[in-house]
């Protein structure tokens, strides 16, 4: 139900609406000075670092040449839309080693491939 949460136009979403809230107080304050706006920008951030942190940590999981091998897997056996689609999903959802220690036969990750196909090529309300 809410799989659209876990999108990244969700979370760039919210890092707009933090920055608008930020903004917005870093304004309200300079015009009137109350320490209420200073504590509005403070729980904004911590907000903010606390639901993004994991949106950006997910992509930082893999290196490059991690990523390069998996899209080769990948590509010796589907396109490409097919595989930069799922490859992303895999990226978000497993870290390089979890995925190496991981069963390929395993119920549980071939669900998750399906609902990745489902979700990539789906149409969907974005």
């Amino acid at each position: 139900m809410f799989d659209f949460m876990d999108s990244d136009a969700f979370i760039i979403g919210l890092e707009v609406l933090f920055l608008s809230f930020i903004a917005y107080d870093a304004y309200k304050y300079s015009k009137t000075k109350k320490r209420e706006y200073i504590l509005n920008i403070v729980m904004a951030i911590g907000f903010g670092l606390w639901v993004l942190i994991p949106f950006y940590s997910k992509y930082y999981k893999w290196d490059e040449q991690q990523r390069e091998t998996l899209n080769q897997e990948c590509l010796s056996e589907h396109n490409q839309s097919y595989c930069s689609c799922v490859d992303d999903m895999i990226y978000k959802a497993y870290s390089f080693s979890e995925y190496k220690q991981m069963d390929k036969e395993n119920s549980a990750y071939l669900e998750f491939i399906e609902a990745s196909k489902k979700e990539c090529f789906e149409d969907s309300w974005f």
